[in-house]
């Protein structure tokens, strides 16, 4: 609007004295508002319901306490805690929860100052319907960036139908009866997942501008040894310097249109992208294991590789597109070459199906940036391997340096904007 209307010209005197101050006080430079504070995603896990093989045996989880240290990447001096009973059966009960950092990354020990009692509306224990989060009320807790921090759980009874995440990277401990509170758990039980956890947010006064990396085992940190924090991931949080928190929304095996081990990319959307609290960037690594699944049992049709390359393409468009509606910039990974992965043993099809998917992804305007892990990556003299200074033997999963490389590969500017 302007400053002066010519209206008000032939005011008396007093009036036009008074329309000249307000023109001057319009003028003078806006004194900004204090930035509100707000929840934001610190730490994530992708929940799913695990395979016979990574499930707890019967019984193990009742009258049980679970110790699980994570890593978050911003700091705060208030954290709340958020629950899953994404895939029970029955509602949850926790009766006991607290929180605290950890005195080392492994061991299961806590500072026994920091130790903070968990509350849910006010009260100690909490049920959780079937298939929903539950998240804790907040606590007062000094947390620097990367800080181990560790959540503890004790469930009287035994969940009807489990909630977890296998691919860790991180060791969790088990004991008998509500030990909670314990500053050290003696002889418990060393597992490296994660169970009933989701996420951490703490209340920040920044601007948000979360970093959701949506991928499968590549991005889960398959080969990386536990505690170590040498995903890819990781290296990138370290580069972002505790400013933007990166949360990891890997699934090893996971695939953009049917579901394996884990809900699909599309089925998973809202809960570990959109659902997270102050996320603006999404980084989408997805599509090798629908391309491997398609011809590794029998060969498939041409028309059946068309229609593979149509629906990737096609839900990429969608996840670009819903991103958007939510104020999210989507960054897209191109797809890693795998000739020498023997899970997979691809042919000349299965490797046409790869770079015509990553040449839609490289279309200027059909995602918001393109980190080109492929050219990276691949070996310069056999383009369809992966680099052999970069392989870790499956011909399919980057090792150590490899995944160093990723990390320290992205660009940062777009994620800061």
């Amino acid at each position: 609007m302007p400053v002066a209307d010519r209206r008000y010209s032939c005011l008396p005197r007093r009036a036009a004295a008074l329309a000249l101050t307000a023109a001057v006080l319009a003028a003078a430079p806006a004194v900004a508002a204090p930035r509100a504070c707000t929840w934001q995603a610190a730490w994530s896990s992708s929940q799913l319901s695990p395979a016979a093989d990574a499930q707890l045996e019967p019984g193990a989880l009742r009258d049980a306490t679970l110790r699980q240290i994570v890593r978050p990447s911003l700091a705060a001096q208030r954290v709340r805690v958020r629950f899953s009973n994404a895939f029970g059966h029955a509602p949850l009960t926790i009766d006991a929860a607290t929180v605290a950092l950890a005195a080392a990354p492994v061991g299961g020990a806590l500072r026994p100052t920091s130790v903070r009692p968990l509350r849910f509306a006010g009260h100690a224990a909490v049920t959780i319907p079937a298939g929903a989060d539950w998240v804790s009320d907040a606590v007062d807790l000094s947390l620097r960036a990367f800080d181990d921090l560790a959540v503890s759980l004790h469930l009287p009874v035994e969940p009807d139908g489990q909630t977890a995440h296998p691919g860790s990277r991180a060791t969790s401990y088990l004991a008998r009866g509500d030990r909670t509170g314990a500053v050290e758990l003696p002889g418990a039980r060393a597992i490296d997942r994660w169970y009933l956890l989701a996420g951490i947010e703490v209340e920040r006064c920044a601007a948000p501008g979360g970093v959701v990396a949506f991928g499968d085992s590549i991005t889960d940190g398959y080969g990386v040894k536990p505690n170590s924090y040498t995903r890819w991931t990781d290296v990138l949080a370290r580069r972002l310097g505790g400013r933007i928190a990166v949360l990891n929304a890997g699934i090893g095996g996971n695939r953009v249109l049917l579901d394996g081990l884990g809900p699909s990319a599309l089925a998973r959307l809202d809960r570990d992208v959109f659902g997270q609290a102050g996320v603006r960037h999404l980084i989408l690594f997805e599509g090798v294991n629908d391309i491997g699944v398609l011809t590794r049992d029998a060969p498939a049709s041409p028309d059946q590789h068309r229609a593979l390359v149509e629906r990737i393409t096609g839900a990429f468009a969608q996840i670009v597109a819903r991103a958007h509606a939510h104020g999210i910039m989507v960054h897209a990974a191109t797809i890693l070459p795998f000739a020498g992965s023997a899970y997979y043993h691809p042919g000349a099809e299965s490797e046409a199906d790869r770079r015509a998917i990553n040449a839609w992804l490289r279309v200027p305007g059909h995602v918001d940036g393109v980190i080109d892990l492929d050219q990276l990556l691949r070996e310069p003299a056999r383009p369809t391997y992966l680099a052999s200074r970069y392989d870790s033997g499956d011909g399919l999963h980057p090792n150590a340096a490899g995944y160093r490389l990723i990390g320290e590969s992205i660009p940062l500017a777009p994620l800061r904007r």
